[in-house]
C-alpha cells in the first residue's frame, strides 16, 4: 500500500453513526478497537472519537491490519488523525470521515 493511499482510509458506515460524526471537529484524533466478536466482519476494526463510534475501517484495509491491531489490544491504544472527507468524498461514495494511517504504529500484513 503506498503512502498516498495511506492518508485516505475511508471510514465506513459512518451513517448508523451520523450523529456522533456530525459532532466531530476536523481534524479529530481516531482511536481503533478492534471487534474480533463482530459477527457481520471477523476482521472489524471500529473508529472511536471523543468516545464514541463513528464507523469502521473499511473492510479491505481492515483485514490488512486487524491483526496487528488485535494483538496490541491489551497493550495502549492506537490512534491515529482522522478528518472530515470533502464534499465529493461524501457524493461519490457516502463517505464523512478519513483516517490517517501514515502514522501508525502497526504494520500492514501483505
Amino acid at each position: 500500500m503506498t503512502d498516498g493511499i495511506l492518508h485516505r482510509i475511508p471510514v465506513v458506515g459512518g451513517l448508523g453513526y451520523i450523529e456522533s460524526v456530525r459532532r466531530l471537529p476536523s481534524p479529530f484524533t481516531a482511536t481503533l478497537v478492534t471487534e474480533p466478536d463482530n459477527r457481520y466482519f471477523r476482521h472489524a476494526i471500529a473508529v472511536v472519537a471523543n468516545g464514541e463510534k463513528v464507523g469502521y475501517v473499511a473492510p479491505e484495509i481492515a483485514s490488512r491490519y486487524f491483526e496487528s491491531l488485535n494483538s496490541r489490544a491489551a497493550g495502549s491504544p492506537v490512534t491515529c488523525p482522522g478528518r472530515r472527507g470533502t464534499y465529493a468524498d461524501h457524493q461519490t461514495s457516502g463517505v464523512e470521515l478519513l483516517l490517517d494511517f501514515t502514522a501508525l504504529r502497526v504494520a500492514a500484513v501483505e
